[in-house]
């Protein structure tokens, strides 16, 4: 097992060490072999060529008058010197070939260890050139690797749990519908009375299936960033004239009011129209239904800078401070949201937030001083500024 404090630098063990004085060793013999089988050579060039031994003459013979020395030169020693320095360079260019090699190997040995399964553990060694470019590289991909092993983790277990929330919330309906058929099927109903209330909740339970299948598909659909969003200008004062429109009469019927403000009139920007009224009926929705002894339901959009702000607020029951963190959670209902007649399929709010994200911009909810707002921030691109 790797020590967790790993040294920076490469520290060769005693086998590598004896590697590298066998290989200096080695090396030195083959070059004294070589160079005394060279000086041969050239003692016998030298000597079977007058001319060439002549100019070497008198080239030692300018030399010593020019400086008026009684330095004795021959061809002898400055070629001894060629050679020596050509040995001590060729020397060194061996030894750090093989120490290159030396390092390569515990690189490897990291790589084997990693591989095994310890995907926590990085290649500590700090060096320069292109072993540490290429030391940086693997460290990147390890952890591009595990990054992308822990999503994939998330991925499957959130699928776990959809599968899971899906079956539990259908299952419930369902087992329902399908009794109360039974009775029907049967024929254990005494009434048409009693026929009725059966057949009418086996479609309201059917109605609810279909409510959390449709709901499932948007969530679905809106996850998936690779589908386009049909990007248009619009003027979100139109667009919120119309929603209150679509909603007077089912504010009628639960006692409450809705209005709506704009700033500035017209209020053009862009966005994707048909996911956006999604969101804006899942917020005016809740409001409805779980803002139970309100009476008001606002909604105030304004520019401030580069952002359109849009707040959808109501006077209802407030929403416990332990579930504001968790709203936009899949599936999560608050607590006193559960009952028949207004629980939902906790997917409306992710399907909201996942919008407004695609769109660039955050949904936020708090609960206080007598209000329940959900608050919007969407970017203005240039165009909508100039508007």
């Amino acid at each position: 097992m790797k020590d967790e404090k790993k040294s920076t630098r490469i520290i060769l063990t005693s086998k590598e060490k004896s590697e590298l004085v066998i290989e200096g060793v080695v090396t030195v013999i083959l070059l004294i072999l070589l160079n005394l089988a060279m000086y041969m050579i050239l003692v016998q060039v030298v000597e079977a060529n007058q001319s060439l031994e002549e100019m070497i003459y008198n080239i030692k013979h300018a030399i010593h008058n020019m400086y008026d020395s009684n330095l004795s030169l021959s061809w002898r020693i400055p070629s001894l010197m060629f050679m020596g320095i050509a040995d001590l360079i060729v020397l060194y260019w061996r030894l750090i070939r093989r120490y290159r090699q030396m390092q390569q190997r515990h690189i490897i040995s990291e790589l084997h260890y990693i591989s095994n399964g310890h995907y926590d553990h990085r290649i500590p060694f700090k060096l320069g050139g292109d072993l540490g470019k290429l030391i940086q590289s693997i460290n990147a991909l390890v952890d591009s690797t595990v990054e992308a092993i822990e999503e994939e983790r998330r991925i499957e277990q959130s699928k776990d749990e959809l599968i899971t929330n899906v079956s539990h919330d259908i299952r419930t309906p369902l087992t329902s519908i399908i009794g109360f058929l039974g009775l029907i099927e049967e024929g254990n109903y005494r009434t048409t009375e009693e026929l009725l209330k059966y057949t009418h909740t086996a479609y309201s339970k059917a109605k609810q299936m279909k409510l959390l299948v449709d709901d499932l598909f948007e969530y679905t659909r809106v996850r998936q960033t690779n589908t386009p969003l049909n990007i248009i200008h619009f003027d979100m004062d139109q667009l919120l004239a119309q929603l209150v429109v679509d909603y007077e009469l089912e504010t009628e019927k639960s006692g409450k009011t809705i209005e709506y403000t704009t700033t500035p009139k017209p209020f053009v920007m862009s966005g994707d129209t048909d996911k956006l009224v999604r969101v804006f009926d899942n917020l005016i929705s809740n409001a409805l239904k779980y803002g139970q002894g309100g009476s008001k339901i606002l909604i105030d959009a304004k520019k401030v800078k580069e952002n359109a702000i849009i707040i959808v607020k109501n006077d209802g029951t407030p929403i416990p401070k332990k579930s504001l963190t968790h709203i936009f959670d899949r599936f999560y209902r608050v607590e006193e949201s559960r009952s028949q007649h207004t629980g939902g399929t906790g997917l409306g709010l992710a399907i909201s937030q996942n919008i407004i994200e695609r769109h660039g911009g955050s949904i936020t909810a708090t609960s206080e001083k007598g209000w329940t707002s959900f608050i919007i921030k969407l970017p203005l691109d240039n165009d909508d500024e100039k508007n």
